[in-house]
């Protein structure tokens, strides 16, 4: 089995529409046009939720006319937030099938299918013409990568002169092992992580220029303890959330991940780039 392979069965091979068609009527959602923020719970698939993509968006300067690539697009909650927010256009590429169909399912919830595309791509081989886009968009992807430079290679590629680059990934911390299973990958076979060093040793290589370094981790941590505590007052998983997509497991790899950088085995990056 290749990676890519190892990788798409972790996120599940089925099909999602009916399960999230589930989770919506239960969350008395089923009968009208879904916002950005009603699936939020559900399809900001990274460390600090809505609020990470906020702040990436503002610092990466997206605006209406701005063509934008999002590598590794899940569900679709980043694409969609900024189609709603900014009136940008945006691609959304997946490895994932399944993911693939519910994102192009949710985007029709939504009203959003004129501003939202989604197509089954791998980062390594964009199936787009250089310098097509105005910005690529990456949250929490790259940790699935094996080869990275080549993924860094086609973003850069496909990105206009000018063009950003906005990465919000999480990377290795002071050298001790993970804990898994993590949101990404139950076992360390699948799991590409490399040192913030590295990372911008990579993106160097391929030419970008960083226009804004910033680490995340503290607003991490502060995160996950939230969302640890609202679900134990809860007692029970909220009808919208990322376990909908991932299953009954989740709550051990969100822990693990929370874990992972309480005790510094992992850390958060967030890196805005311009392609000279």
């Amino acid at each position: 089995m290749s990676q890519a392979q190892k990788v798409v069965q972790h996120y599940g091979e089925h099909d999602l529409r009916d399960r999230l068609r589930a989770a919506l009527t239960k969350a008395g959602l089923d009968d009208r046009l879904l916002t950005f923020a009603d699936l939020a719970p559900l399809d900001q698939f990274h460390t600090r939720g809505i609020d990470a993509t906020v702040e990436l968006a503002l610092a990466t300067g997206i605006s209406a006319g701005s063509r934008v690539l999002d590598i590794g697009s899940g569900l679709g909650g980043p694409s969609r937030y900024l189609a709603a927010t900014f009136g940008c256009h945006v691609t959304g590429v997946d490895v994932s099938p399944s993911f693939v169909a519910a994102a192009t399912y949710l985007a029709a919830r939504a009203a959003l299918t004129e501003k939202v595309t989604y197509e089954t791509a791998r980062a390594e081989m964009l199936p787009y013409g250089d310098e097509t886009f105005d910005v690529a968009w990456t949250q929490h992807v790259a940790m699935n990568i094996a080869d990275r430079p080549s993924m860094y290679r086609e973003a850069y590629r496909v990105l206009r002169r000018g063009g950003r680059f906005a990465v919000y990934d999480v990377v290795v911390g002071n050298g001790e092992p993970l804990h898994f299973p993590v949101p990404w990958a139950r076992h360390a076979d699948t799991s590409f992580l490399v040192t913030s060093e590295v990372m911008h040793s990579l993106l160097d290589d391929q030419g970008f220029r960083v226009l804004q370094c910033k680490d995340r981790t503290d607003a991490g941590v502060s995160w996950f303890a939230e969302q640890m505590a609202r679900t134990q007052a809860a007692g029970e998983p909220p009808p919208l959330g990322l376990h909908v997509a991932m299953g009954s497991d989740f709550g051990e790899l969100v822990a693990n991940l929370g874990i992972n950088l309480r005790e510094g085995r992992a850390r958060i990056t967030q890196l805005v780039l311009e392609r000279p």
